[in-house]
C-alpha cells in the first residue's frame, strides 16, 4: 500500500498539462467512469493528452478507461474531460487517482463533476437508471487523505457534511427531465474491488443506508472537497447488486448498458456540463 502522495510528482504532470494546453483555462473538469463518453456535438477540441504521456498517471487497465485527457471549449467555457479513470484496485496507489484533482485545481478548475457504472441495491434502481449521487458511503476501509492533509487539505480536518453540492445536484436534476431521464437521487457505497460484492455485502450495505455501489468516485470526492473545489457526481446503473438480480455480474454486461444508454447519455451530460459552467 503505498499511502502517501508525491508532491513534486502532482506538480510535475500539472505543468505537463498546462504546457500541452497552454491556452485553455477550465473551470470544470470531468472524469468519466466506465462507459461513459464526451463530447458533444458543437464543442471546440482544444486539446487531447494521452495519459502516459502525464507524469505519474499510467494508463487505465479496465476496459471501457480510454486513458485520454481532452480540452474542450464549449458557449460557457472551457472544460477538461479525463475519459477514463484510475482506480484503487489496479495498483495500491493514491497517485493516479488524485492527479486529476490535482490537475484540476491547479489550472484553475472550480468543481468536478464525477461519473461511474454502479449496481443497483435500491429496488427502483434498475439498469439504465441514472442517480443523482446526493451523499456517500467509504466502505474502502481506506482515505486518501491519511498521511497527505497536511499538504492538501485547509483545513487539516476536512468537512464532508455535504460533498456533493446542492446548486449543481439540483441542475443535474433539472437537465435529467428535460433530457427525459427522470434521475433518481441516492447514496453510493464505494468498495475497493475488483470483485464483485457478495449477496451478503450488499444486504449489509443496503442496511447501512446504500443505493448503489461501485468501486470508484468517492476517494476523489474527497480529494475535492479537502482541495476545495465543489463536486457533483453521476452514476448510471448497469446491473442489479450482487444477488438482487438472479444472474452473475459480469463487466461486459456494465459495458452494454453503457453503449444502450449511450446517446441519450451524452446529450445529458453535454448539457449539464453547460449548465454547470453558467454557474461557476
Amino acid at each position: 500500500m503505498k499511502p502517501f502522495l508525491d508532491r513534486s510528482l502532482m506538480e510535475e504532470a500539472a505543468r505537463a498539462v498546462r504546457e500541452a494546453f497552454p491556452d485553455v483555462r477550465p473551470k470544470l473538469a470531468v472524469i468519466l467512469g466506465s462507459g461513459w463518453t464526451l463530447p458533444a456535438s458543437g464543442w471546440q477540441e482544444k486539446g487531447s493528452l494521452p495519459y502516459r504521456r502525464i507524469p505519474g498517471f499510467g494508463m487505465p487497465l479496465v476496459v471501457g478507461h480510454p486513458g485520454l485527457l481532452k480540452a474542450y471549449g464549449t458557449s460557457s467555457g472551457d472544460v477538461l474531460v479525463f475519459q477514463g479513470r484510475r482506480h484503487w484496485y489496479e495498483a495500491a496507489d493514491w497517485n493516479p487517482i488524485a492527479l486529476p484533482i490535482h490537475i484540476a485545481r491547479r489550472l484553475g478548475c472550480r468543481a468536478v463533476l464525477l461519473t461511474n457504472a454502479a449496481g443497483g441495491i435500491r429496488e427502483d434502481l434498475i439498469s439504465g437508471q441514472l442517480m443523482v449521487v446526493d451523499d456517500h458511503i467509504n466502505v474502502l476501509g481506506l482515505n486518501p487523505l491519511v498521511g497527505n492533509a497536511d499538504w492538501w487539505s485547509d483545513p487539516f480536518f476536512t468537512d464532508l457534511t455535504a460533498v456533493y453540492d446542492a446548486e449543481l445536484r439540483s441542475i443535474l436534476h433539472t437537465v435529467g427531465v428535460e433530457q427525459g431521464f427522470a434521475p433518481s437521487s441516492g447514496v453510493y457505497a464505494a468498495v475497493s474491488g475488483p470483485s464483485y460484492e457478495t449477496p451478503a455485502e450488499v444486504r449489509a450495505l443496503q442496511r447501512m443506508g446504500a443505493d448503489a455501489v461501485g468501486m470508484s468516485t468517492v476517494p476523489e470526492a474527497i480529494l475535492a472537497r479537502a482541495a476545495g473545489l465543489k463536486v457533483a457526481a453521476l452514476a448510471l446503473i448497469c446491473n442489479r447488486a450482487a444477488g438482487l438480480g438472479g444472474q452473475p455480474l459480469t463487466h461486459s454486461d456494465v459495458l452494454e448498458t453503457s453503449r444502450q444508454s449511450a446517446d441519450r447519455v451524452v446529450h445529458l451530460l453535454a448539457a449539464g456540463i453547460e449548465k454547470i459552467l453558467g454557474v461557476l
